[in-house]
């Protein structure tokens, strides 16, 4: 499957519009909280990406992917009209309606690629509870592609085995970094912290911010929360 047809995909049940809404009320951190196990999650801020790619590009380089995949990409959604004169700015060809969205693995607390996995290859790593794979378990059957509700994996043609966005748990987290996406944003669109800890930013600024979460509705329980543009006027 090319990386296109996944981005189409990501973006069918995103909807061109569905991240500029209107407030949703303050959203809390999942309800089951688990106080013996930190809650890894990710912010996107739609609100401060430019849609640069520094972190795609540092992504690809800590994780040593091959060329042409990438853990993360960034879709750029036009809310503008061609040939229309923006009313804010007053110029027929603009950036103010241009927005970005990350589409990466949700980082699922009720993962589907876990459950189908027949190797136990996927699965949620004991310390962290984040999902991510065990290389010498993965047969290449791509279950765990099939099952992912936001076609966020695909098989790493070097070495023939499921990837995902797993936070840089070897490369960055295992050192007591922050992913390498989250150092490389010149911009805070990227929050990362734990949940289950109350004294967290990222749980502070969930606390006070209105965040989505894409297909909530199947019981996945995603990680990566959006703080949507609100149009003016909503």
């Amino acid at each position: 499957m090319s990386e296109n047809l996944e981005r189409r995909r990501f973006l069918k049940f995103l909807g061109a519009g569905s991240l500029i809404v209107a407030p949703l009320g303050c959203s809390s951190v999942d309800e089951d909280k688990n106080s013996n196990q930190p809650h890894y999650i990710m912010v996107f801020d739609q609100n401060k990406c430019v849609g640069c790619g520094d972190c795609k590009v540092a992504c690809n380089q800590a994780n040593n992917l091959p060329e042409g995949k990438s853990r993360v990409m960034m879709e750029q959604q036009s809310g503008g009209v061609e040939g229309q004169v923006c009313p804010q700015c007053g110029k027929t060809s603009c950036e103010c309606e241009r927005k970005y969205v990350r589409v990466s693995c949700q980082q699922c607390q009720n993962a589907p690629c876990v459950t189908v996995c027949p190797t136990g290859a996927a699965h949620r790593d004991a310390k962290t509870g984040i999902v991510t794979m065990d290389k010498a378990k993965c047969a290449g059957c791509k279950y765990c592609i099939a099952a992912c509700p936001y076609d966020a994996r695909y098989i790493n043609k070097e070495t023939d085995v499921a990837d995902n966005c797993d936070f840089c748990l070897e490369s960055k987290l295992a050192k007591g970094e922050l992913p390498a996406c989250v150092q490389s944003c010149r911009y805070d669109a990227l929050i990362f912290g734990d949940a289950n800890d109350p004294t967290s930013y990222v749980n502070k600024l969930l606390a006070v911010k209105d965040s989505v979460r894409i297909k909530s509705h199947f019981g996945t329980q995603p990680s990566l929360r959006y703080i949507p543009i609100v149009k003016q006027g909503v």
